[in-house]
């Protein structure tokens, strides 16, 4: 079975309805809805700003990255498809 995720905040869900009902906390807009994640599940996730690599896609999003297109420190890491 396969496992959706937020590309906002990494959460996991069963089916793309539930993940699409849901309010995400990490919304760039401060609030909205989650946004499916359009890539596969791997062993890592790679930031497609500045290439660093996470073991979860949860603890990708949730970190600054020091090359986001909206100036260093002022954004989160982006996964790379």
């Amino acid at each position: 079975m396969a496992n959706f995720y937020c590309e906002y905040c990494g959460q996991k869900y069963s089916n793309v309805q539930s993940l699409t009902l849901g309010i995400c906390s990490r919304h760039p807009n401060g609030s909205g809805k989650h946004k499916l994640y359009q890539g596969s599940e791997k062993d890592q996730y790679t930031c497609k700003h500045c290439g660093q690599r996470f073991s979860t896609l949860t603890s990708l999003v949730t970190g600054i990255c020091s090359r986001h297109k909206v100036g260093a420190g002022n954004g989160k890491h982006e996964p790379a498809l």
